[in-house]
């Protein structure tokens, strides 16, 4: 499967913030004892996970003696525009305003989250103007 069209399922999703977060190249001990400090998953888990998320194309694998280390080939600000963007296009047709005008209509916003998204539109507004 290429990177572009990897879909990840939210236990892949939970992986790859545990490697976002930690940062580099990782191994599948180091992954679980942040992820799930708790012992919510198995190893065996875990290392299935990290093996599907390398064959889906975002994660790379290199063997360092008996220990494999993992590391993202995407950030997760590209993952994360992936994901919306694919939302989008799938639940609101590819409209953007669409799928803001459902969030607003959607959650309890106070006056203060108005503010910073009004503050938000301002700013990517400037940015556009001035490549003109």
């Amino acid at each position: 499967m290429t990177p572009k069209k990897a879909k990840i399922t939210p236990a892949e999703w939970e992986i790859m913030e545990a490697i976002w977060s930690l940062g580099k190249s990782k191994s599948v001990r180091e992954v679980m004892e942040h992820a799930y400090p708790h012992g919510e998953k198995a190893y065996t888990t875990v290392q299935t996970l990290m093996n599907l998320l390398t064959k889906k194309g975002l994660l790379s694998r290199k063997k360092i003696g008996m220990v494999n280390f993992y590391t993202p080939t995407r950030t997760r600000k590209e993952m994360v525009k992936k994901e919306t963007q694919s939302l989008v296009s799938r639940v609101f047709n590819g409209s953007a305003p669409a799928l803001a005008s459902f969030l607003i209509d959607q959650e309890d916003l106070d006056m203060e989250e108005i503010q910073k998204i009004k503050n938000l539109l301002d700013e990517k507004e400037k940015k556009l103007r001035g490549q003109k």
